[in-house]
């Protein structure tokens, strides 16, 4: 009987190597834009906050940021793993937002007026602030305290007063309150969507 070789085959030519390595990331690349199409089917029919499709790759600290807003051009830079970790962050807070979604259709169930209700949103809304910023680097919470103490004197951002004086109702800071801001989840690939109560 004859038993095959157990010797280690041939090692392929260092050119046919070369290849194989250049073309493992633009396969890699190919399989997560197939898959990502699945995830946003999924995301359709999802609420609270949707992963739309897979994380950017971080680009120089030179390239101009076409955003305005100083968090978004902070995320782009970031590396990787950072940049997964911003997300997870952003996706805890839009949790937070389903809670006040909740808590404020108790409080209505409850009787509390529009005014109350604002102002219980708004303490909680910072609150949430405080906790997603616990996981982020001293930098990112300098640069978005910066933001909101040139906006609003606070560097949690306004307080329940300040947004009546600026949009005249209580109810409009009701849902000012529950607002997320659509460039930074664009830049870290969310999308919120309240979920029903």
């Amino acid at each position: 009987m004859h038993l095959p070789s157990l010797s280690p085959a041939p090692s392929p030519p260092l050119t046919s190597r070369r290849l194989r390595r250049a073309l493992l990331p633009f396969v890699a690349a190919v399989a997560l834009l197939g898959t990502a199409g699945t995830s946003v089917v999924t995301a359709a029919e999802s609420c609270g906050s949707v992963i739309t499709a897979p994380l950017a790759r971080p680009v120089s600290a030179d390239d101009p940021c076409p955003s305005t807003d100083p968090v978004v051009c902070r995320i782009r830079v970031l590396p990787m793993d950072e940049k997964v970790e911003a997300q997870r962050t952003r996706m805890r807070y839009h949790g937070l937002l389903e809670d006040m979604h909740r808590t404020e259709a108790n409080m209505r169930e409850a009787g509390f007026t529009d005014e109350e209700i604002a102002r219980e949103l708004v303490d909680m809304r910072n609150q949430a602030k405080e906790i997603t910023r616990a996981g982020m680097s001293p930098e990112e919470v300098r640069i978005l305290e910066e933001r909101n103490l040139a906006k609003y004197g606070n560097p949690l951002g306004p307080n329940a007063d300040q947004l009546y004086a600026k949009y005249g109702s209580w109810q409009q800071v009701i849902d000012a309150s529950m607002r997320t801001s659509y460039a930074v989840d664009r830049e870290l690939s969310l999308e919120y969507r309240p979920c029903p109560v």
